[in-house]
């Protein structure tokens, strides 16, 4: 056994620690994690060994002891669906939409998602690195532990593979997790212009995805199913021929139109729906009988103004919903999921303790790591955060103020503020 696994700490002085439950955490119960005052925390090779009361924590001798000085202190933020990894800037696209263009136009007039394309397609993998690394440490600074990372903007196997690619190399310099996922699905691009069932081809070869698997560069699979985009018949196409392939499907669903896509992918086992901005009851009834995570991106309706989900009937009818960033050049440049926790108390009237809750348990269960991160449990890594702040309220209270302290990923500070 190596130094680091026989490692031992001790994180003392909490005021205050949520002890958010492993997740899905569902409806109701989103709502009130226990509380514990005055606690501890015991890390042994990078996993909780102990949380509790101080006064009943193991004694040492502990190898570092990590002061929390008398804040609060919570399971690491979890980022379960990002663009976070692309070239280029829309800030002129952002301009015309406050000046009245929608979506579908921008895209249909050759900007949105083709607009960042064109500049990954320029971009090698040591640019895409450049330009997406200042990205995510602002999130970490943020308090995100475990970020999911989508390709999308490369539109063409090679430039698919250079951001996937890119994301890997990330993973290796940042100290924290990146989970990437195949987004090659996500328009069809100019070169197979009203021929969308032959770039589907040539995104799923058997070459192509087989590339995917055994170099280990996605464990997801996502398409943008709505009109401009793809199809119910031609995004399940692509899931189910990525799903062989053994990428786990997700999907784009609901978010301009209603397409029916979300029950689409329920059937195919997917891990997550995200958006849902026109979900209808026939799916949030499809959504309650799976293990489908609905997935809600408020900061997207922030940004352009937009229809936002019914998170408080997914909530009430007993679904374990989950909140993201969707952090994204064209249609939600805000890299703060604190930030996103904000918008959703006050556009979605979701409280903040149900914030926290589908910003960490929720979202681990949508990776498909509930088992491992999001939650406070022995056994469980210790990818924590240290706030300077009485509770989790005054979080998602102070609009754009940052509280974290410290960010703690396998019992390490990665980020100490002082």
């Amino acid at each position: 056994m190596n130094e680091s696994n026989r490692r031992k700490s001790l994180i003392h002085n909490i005021a205050q620690l949520v002890v958010v439950p492993m997740g899905p955490v569902r409806g109701v119960e989103m709502k009130s994690p226990e509380l514990i005052a005055d606690a501890a925390i015991v890390v042994e090779g990078g996993r909780i060994n102990y949380f509790g009361k101080r006064k009943d924590a193991p004694s040492g001798p502990f190898d570092e002891a990590i002061d929390a000085c008398g804040g609060t202190v919570v399971p690491g933020l979890i980022d379960c669906h990002t663009h976070a990894v692309f070239a280029g800037s829309r800030e002129d696209e952002f301009v015309r939409k406050i000046e009245g263009a929608n979506y579908i136009e921008i895209l249909e007039s050759g900007g949105g998602i083709r607009n960042t394309m064109r500049a990954v397609r320029a971009a090698t993998v040591d640019q895409l690195v450049a330009a997406s690394r200042p990205r995510l440490q602002r999130m970490i600074e943020w308090g995100a532990t475990t970020v999911e990372i989508k390709s999308g903007y490369g539109l063409s196997p090679d430039d698919e593979l250079k951001m996937l690619r890119a994301v890997h190399v990330l993973a290796t310099e940042l100290p924290i997790d990146l989970v990437p996922t195949y987004l090659g699905a996500h328009t069809v691009p100019p070169e197979f212009e009203n021929r969308a069932e032959e770039y589907l081809d040539s995104i799923t070869s058997e070459s192509l995805l087989a590339q995917l698997r055994d170099e280990k560069l996605a464990e997801f699979a996502d398409v943008f199913c709505e009109r401009g985009a793809f199809t119910v018949e031609q995004s399940q196409r692509f899931l189910e021929k990525c799903r062989g392939f053994g990428l786990i499907p997700k999907i784009h669903s609901e978010q301009i139109t209603f397409t029916g896509a979300t029950r689409m992918a329920v059937g195919l086992g997917a891990a997550s729906a995200d958006h849902l901005e026109y979900v209808d009851d026939a799916t949030i009834a499809a959504l309650l009988d799976s293990n489908t995570i609905p997935v809600v991106l408020p900061g997207c309706s922030f940004f352009l103004h937009s229809e936002t989900a019914p998170a408080r009937k997914m909530i009430a009818s007993g679904l374990p919903l989950a909140l993201a960033t969707d952090c994204n050049p064209g249609s939600c440049m805000i890299e703060s999921l604190p930030l996103v926790m904000s918008i959703a108390a006050t556009m979605l009237r979701m409280t903040p303790m149900e914030c926290l809750v589908a910003c960490t348990a929720n979202a681990a269960a949508v990776l498909r790591r509930a088992d491992q991160v999001g939650s406070i449990a022995v056994g469980h890594r210790a990818d924590l955060l240290v706030l300077d702040i009485p509770n989790v309220n005054a979080w998602v209270y102070r609009v754009g103020v940052n509280p974290v302290a410290k960010v703690i990923k396998d019992g390490k500070v990665i980020l100490n503020r002082g």
